[in-house]
């Protein structure tokens, strides 16, 4: 299954259109409260945590090497059973927004998991919230294998949970976005993953890795930025590729929005909102469509 309305070469010109003109300053935006969408803006955020209903609880998923991954996980309030969401935070780490996320996709029906990726990194054997400087560079140093690892322990014990159906997807954002995509490659019982601005991994303008690509089982759904050449000059190879291997991927823009537009909603004057207004029914319509 092909997203494709236009034919290809008019397509991939529009995904990078949003890239080649110099935006103007966009005015300053801001960004409504809106329930039925994650946070996107620190007041937001907190609203969204104070206000929910639904019960969230930390746990340490004990990993193959006798780690600990500290996990978020919030459970929705329906009388049957539900898929799960693993959710990866983007290069901020577990933040409240991202704990807000799975809180959101709880709301929308959904067992919401959010591992903390720099579990045991930071000082004192701590995670994000240990970390006194911001965590980019240790999000660096986190390889592909270890957060296939971590997301492997953290689908396990979703799994294992009397409130599960037994199927699981991946979200990510950012970073979280290309270890989105990476999962698919790595896991071949994942039954969906959702990109919000990432690329495939080992990816670039001119090539993509195919031979790794013929693994990928899951459906892809990939959610980009407009504005945000870094992303979008990758994917006209990806999405060749995607379509040579007679793979599931559908792909959308949102015209004038930024990298980051599901956390930056108050940026890009308007634009970033628009996009996730957008953006979020179309991720949950996929989850829905491929986990329920």
């Amino acid at each position: 299954m092909h997203a494709l309305s236009r034919p290809l070469p008019v397509l991939l010109a529009l995904l990078l259109a949003g890239t080649a003109a110099q935006a103007q300053q966009p005015a300053p935006f801001d960004a409504p409260w809106n329930d039925a969408l994650p946070p996107g803006t620190t007041a937001h955020v907190e609203r969204a945590l104070k206000e929910s209903t639904r019960h969230g609880e930390f746990v340490d998923l004990k990993l193959a090497d006798g780690a600990l991954l500290n996990t978020w996980v919030v459970y929705p309030e329906r009388a049957d059973k539900a898929a799960v969401v693993l959710v990866i935070h983007n290069n901020r780490g577990l933040t409240d927004w991202a704990r807000a996320v799975a809180d959101q996709l709880a709301q929308d029906g959904f067992i919401g998991i959010a591992p903390d990726f720099l579990s045991g990194r930071g000082p004192g054997g701590g995670g994000t919230a240990s970390f006194t400087t911001p965590v980019q560079q240790a999000i660096r140093e986190v390889s592909n294998d270890d957060v296939v690892a971590r997301l492997n322990a953290a689908m396990d014990h979703g799994r294992s949970l009397p409130a599960s159906n037994g199927k699981t997807g991946v979200l990510g954002f950012c970073w979280g976005g290309t270890q989105s995509f990476n999962y698919a490659l790595a896991q071949p019982a994942l039954n969906a993953c959702v990109v919000f601005y990432g690329s495939l991994p080992d990816s670039s303008a001119t090539a993509v890795p195919e031979d790794r690509m013929q693994a990928i089982n899951a459906p892809v759904l990939g959610l980009y930025a407009g504005n945000d050449a870094r992303i979008n000059a990758t994917l006209p190879p990806t999405i060749a590729a995607m379509m040579k291997l007679k793979k599931t991927y559908e792909f959308h823009t949102f015209e004038g929005s930024g990298h980051g537009f599901t956390y930056s909603q108050d940026a890009a004057g308007g634009a970033n909102s628009r996009a996730i207004h957008q953006a979020w029914p179309l991720a949950l319509s996929f989850l829905r469509r491929h986990l329920e």
